[in-house]
């Protein structure tokens, strides 16, 4: 039971009963301040493997580890309190096997908190998926572009251009709702290929670079921020924190260097004699 004034988290249901009602909004997050920055606002939280190059300067997510995504996901659950709370499992904490998939993602339950896992792979990975349902792990897919195979899959491109990537993406995408997926991230898909799986699926369907007709949207927060920059065609930039940053560093530096900072009411006088 909860408390009258007690903020109930969403669940895996929440999310799925969605489908047909309304857009499901989410936004990824890595810090438990910007968690409670987003929490009024969307549905539930991503903490992706973006992190390794949004937050620490990598080239791409691959070199990212379980134990980076365990920590920061405790942050996000610490600053959230009603979205739903995600975390990407990172490249090589699941491929080998579907049993280490089941270690790795029942301690990422165990020690976060969060509510669910998101893997990248479609077919291939439908009986990883299906083995982890069963032992009570909520599971979201990714296909599409998956930039964890992104030396694989000849670069950051767009997917389901062709015949043949179009019939293999439809595949994918049944493939991981029969595996017991409750909803799949469509990642840089083109439209027409995501409105078609959105409109053949029963699940979710969470678009980035896809299409405004899937079920719901995600994107980096930072690049959605002006913080991070993107030269991704499907990022809308809906402030400029970055420039905000730089103005504001280099007010600060220049008060400083003339002196101006710290002013009287920043400092400290000495206690006055009795």
């Amino acid at each position: 039971m909860y408390a009258d004034n007690q903020i109930r988290r969403n669940t895996v249901r929440d999310i799925t009963k969605l489908k047909g009602v309304r857009p499901v909004v989410s936004l990824t997050a890595y810090t438990a301040p910007m968690a409670a920055g987003l929490d009024p606002h969307v549905d539930f939280l991503l903490v992706g493997d973006s992190l390794a190059m949004v937050l620490y300067g990598m080239e791409s997510t691959i070199g990212v580890s379980l134990n980076t995504m365990i920590e920061h996901t405790k942050a996000v659950m610490r600053g959230s309190q009603k979205a739903l709370v995600i975390l990407d499992m990172p490249f090589g904490s699941f491929e080998q096997s579907k049993e280490q998939a089941f270690k790795n993602a029942s301690r990422v339950l165990r020690e976060t908190g969060c509510a669910a896992v998101k893997l990248e792979g479609g077919a291939a990975m439908a009986e990883t998926i299906e083995f982890l349902v069963k032992r009570n792990i909520p599971v979201m897919a990714h296909i599409g572009l998956r930039p964890q195979a992104v030396h694989v899959m000849g670069g950051y491109r767009t997917q389901g251009r062709s015949d043949d990537e179009r019939t293999h993406m439809i595949e994918d995408a049944y493939a991981v709702q029969k595996a017991g997926a409750f909803s799949v991230v469509l990642e840089g898909v083109a439209e027409p290929l995501a409105v078609e799986i959105t409109e053949k699926l029963d699940i979710i369907t969470i678009g980035i670079g896809a299409s405004a007709q899937c079920d719901g949207q995600i994107l980096v927060v930072e690049d959605m921020l002006g913080y991070f920059p993107s030269n991704a065609k499907f990022v809308k930039r809906y402030a400029e924190v970055g420039k905000a940053i730089d103005s504001a560093a280099k007010q600060y530096a220049d008060e400083v260097k003339t002196r101006d900072f710290p002013a009287k009411e920043h400092t400290y006088g000495l206690k006055p004699k009795s």
